[in-house]
């Protein structure tokens, strides 16, 4: 990717479009249920400023010391904490980030496509969940096979396009509807424990929603720089353009979803909506697309490192059947915890804290603290202590809101069926 740097400012900004807006938009409108009027607008605001912040964080720090450029996350870890414990730090936390990604949308492609299937012929026999996933990875069977990510700007617009479309029609479709009868606006949970654990699990899907640093520094590494033009001025105008789509994705989507449909909204809002069909239906079909995409962008840095261990670490011949075979062991080892465990709100809140709000909330502030070391108890100082600390609630609570919820969602679950 880094070794062709002749991109343009708008290519920084549709490829941060496809890493941000990714199909945790279509959870938005359940992780307001859950967190309610007040405090759902709050977080949704709060989590869009704070990533803002830490992404600028991520630009600055992109070209600090002149004439070297921190081309991968680890490589800026391993600057700001040293070579052997920036890797220990960082590396782990973009494996589960990415493994992570591919199992909820392992889980996202067998669902829309389940949902295209019976929107488009509500009289088929039904087919299971299980086969749908199945079908879903087959396309990753092949794919996954490519040799390297080169010609990707043509499938990250493609994406892009996709998720702006499905998150209109998402939003769209429900204003069209009206606020259904009798609607409610309560926790949907009628416990304590309920609402608390809820509350918990929403704020890790707001985590998962806005996730894009894992892969910025990359996208930087594509734009061309000089002394005199530096490539943070590029880049930050890219970013500038992806988050006010971002708003314009995740706002009308996440409060016009919860508005019309209430606490009655289900944990992928494109499941809630059954008319009009033939829109529904290519809603569902955009986002089959954009994860097949996404799934790919997100496993090519999985198999590299995979790869690499193997030969440098294990002495394995680099061949092609070693390729063969990694790759098909990887995807169907995500096939497999996506089947056993489809619970598409659960999981998002699970890897959503434990794996997204370091990555995205305060790693990047802890980096700026060990590099730039300013004053105590200046604004920079105060703004860096208080990401980390929101960003730690969220990593501790989250994870324990989305396992329970995955926990009550097994129980009634029949496994497999």
């Amino acid at each position: 990717m880094s070794s062709s740097r002749n991109a343009k400012w708008w290519y920084s900004a549709f490829h941060n479009v496809t890493a941000m807006v990714g199909a945790g938009v279509l959870s938005l409108p359940y992780a307001m249920a859950q967190l309610g009027w007040g405090p759902g607008v709050t977080v949704l605001v709060l989590s869009w400023f704070i990533t803002l912040y830490t992404l600028w964080q991520m630009v600055e720090m992109h070209e600090m010391v002149p004439g070297k450029r921190f081309d991968r996350y680890h490589e800026l870890g391993q600057y700001a904490f040293g070579e052997k414990l920036g890797l220990y730090i960082v590396v782990p936390q973009q494996l589960i980030v990415e493994v992570g990604v591919n199992i909820v949308y392992m889980v996202t492609g067998g669902k829309s496509l389940k949902k295209f299937h019976d929107t488009v012929c509500s009289d088929c026999k039904k087919i299971k969940l299980t086969y749908f996933i199945m079908i879903f990875s087959s396309v990753h069977f092949v794919l996954s096979h490519l040799p390297n990510l080169n010609a990707i700007s043509g499938v990250s617009l493609a994406a892009a396009v996709m998720s702006l479309s499905y998150s209109t029609i998402a939003w769209a479709a429900s204003a069209h509807k009206g606020v259904i009868e009798n609607v409610d606006y309560g926790y949907k949970a009628t416990t304590t424990p309920g609402k608390v654990f809820g509350f918990f699990n929403a704020l890790g899907d707001v985590a998962f929603a806005y996730a894009g640093h894992n892969v910025v520094l990359e996208i930087q590494a594509t734009i061309p720089s000089t002394p005199e033009k530096p490539s943070k001025g590029p880049m930050w105008r890219g970013v500038i353009v992806a988050y006010i789509v971002v708003a314009l994705c995740y706002f009308p989507v996440g409060l016009i979803g919860y508005w019309m449909f209430g606490n009655t909204v289900e944990d992928n809002i494109l499941v809630t909506l059954e008319k009009p069909k033939w829109l529904i239906a290519m809603a569902n079909m955009f986002v089959v697309i954009h994860v097949i995409g996404s799934y790919q962008i997100y496993a090519m840095p999985v198999f590299d490192m995979i790869e690499t261990v193997m030969v440098k670490k294990l002495n394995f011949k680099p061949t092609t059947m070693l390729r063969f075979i990694v790759r098909n062991i990887y995807v169907a080892f995500t096939m497999f915890i996506a089947i056993t465990f489809p619970f598409f709100g659960g999981l998002l809140g699970f890897f959503g804290g434990f794996a997204f709000a370091p990555t995205t909330y305060f790693l990047p502030c802890i980096m700026w603290l060990a590099i730039y070391k300013p004053r105590r108890f200046s604004l920079s100082w105060c703004c860096n202590y208080v990401c980390i600390a929101l960003g730690l609630c969220l990593m501790i609570l989250s994870p324990i809101g989305g396992l329970r919820s995955i926990i009550l969602n097994a129980k009634d679950y029949d496994f497999y069926s």
